[in-house]
């Protein structure tokens, strides 16, 4: 192992640490936060050989550079971007040998999804709140990212045994999702409230919702149609898992992302399927996106292909790695 310095020439609008997020922490009031798109971080840790919930750097808007001082193993991953190393096009969605002293930029196409996600080989010094990575400003804990940061690395990479700039060594199964130009569609499954506002679940399969710059890492805010309850029956604050769509008392659609906590009395009229989650975590101001509903059985289908999808590649990874003679251990599961 060996430490090596990673100088961060160039940050976006935001640039933090991140991981998965915490682990039984919202029993006590912390939300469990994490990376927004789930499956672009995942994915980009496997690619380099680390565990799935490894700390890595996630930037939404502008740019991110970054030069080490000793050769790595870095993988660009979330939404399309464009990658160099020492001015030169580098692929993305795949491992990337970055040389020594040569800088790393990354541009996403932010009318194409809101983060990037940038995986380095390697365990991240980065500080930690219960556990986690993740930042979570309301507790004060920012995990922000500035030019002139050097970030230590600690690393079993001594290459693989080629010339950095050679084509493309790796032929993968990465399950890259789309990021289609026009509205993205979201799978729903409906909730016990949508019985509570007749009429509410044609209204949202009918329409278009358009992402306001008012949204944040609470939820996304929604322009839309809506109905509301016509009772004034109080509806109790409850804890809702995350991707439930809210329906407050101004004329909008919310959907609560990663750092939700209850429902502060609004009906909850139906949940995000979980393989539908990471594009929500890519949806930027602007973005429109429109509603499917499913039933809860083939929300666990879609989800199950798609975590298959996830561990063929890890144990394509570590095959690859294998016979590539770099021998670092690879932990598939966590």
């Amino acid at each position: 192992m060996k430490t090596v310095a990673l100088e961060i020439t160039g940050t976006g609008w935001i640039t933090t640490f991140q991981d998965l997020g915490r682990h039984d922490t919202e029993r006590r009031g912390v939300p469990t936060g994490g990376a927004a798109d789930q499956h672009s971080a995942t994915v980009a840790n496997l690619l380099v050989g680390n565990a799935r919930g490894a700390t890595l750097i996630e930037n939404l808007g502008g740019e991110l550079a970054l030069v080490p001082d000793e050769d790595v193993l870095v993988a660009v991953t979330g939404a399309p971007a464009r990658v160099t190393v020492a001015g030169g096009p580098a692929g993305g969605w795949s491992p990337l040998v970055v040389p020594a002293g040569h800088e790393v930029r990354v541009r996403g196409d932010m009318n194409r999804g809101a983060r990037v996600y940038l995986a380095v080989n390697g365990r991240m010094a980065a500080r930690t709140l219960l556990g986690s990575a993740a930042p979570d400003a309301r507790m004060g804990f920012g995990q922000n990212l500035a030019p002139g940061s050097r970030v230590l690395l600690e690393t079993g990479f001594g290459g693989f045994g080629r010339g950095p700039f050679e084509p493309p060594l790796f032929r993968l199964p990465v399950p890259v999702p789309r990021f289609d130009d026009g509205p993205w569609v979201i799978d729903v499954v409906a909730s016990h409230g949508i019985h509570s506002i007749p009429g509410i679940r044609e209204v949202i399969e009918e329409s278009a919702y358009v992402v306001t710059p008012r949204s944040n890492h609470v939820g996304l805010r929604l322009d839309g149609p809506v109905l509301h309850p016509d009772t004034d029956a109080e509806i109790v604050s409850h804890g809702v898992p995350i991707g439930a769509l809210q329906i407050p008392h101004a004329d909008e659609l919310i959907v609560l992302g990663r750092y939700r906590s209850l429902t502060a009395g609004y009906p909850i009229v139906g949940v995000a399927a979980r393989a539908s989650l990471p594009m929500l975590g890519q949806a930027g101001p602007g973005r429109e996106l429109r509603f499917r509903w499913i039933d809860r059985e083939s929300s666990l289908r879609r989800f199950a292909r798609r975590a298959a999808e996830v561990r063929a590649l890890g144990l394509a990874v570590a095959e690859a790695f294998g016979a590539l003679g770099f021998k670092e251990p690879l932990s598939l599961t966590n």
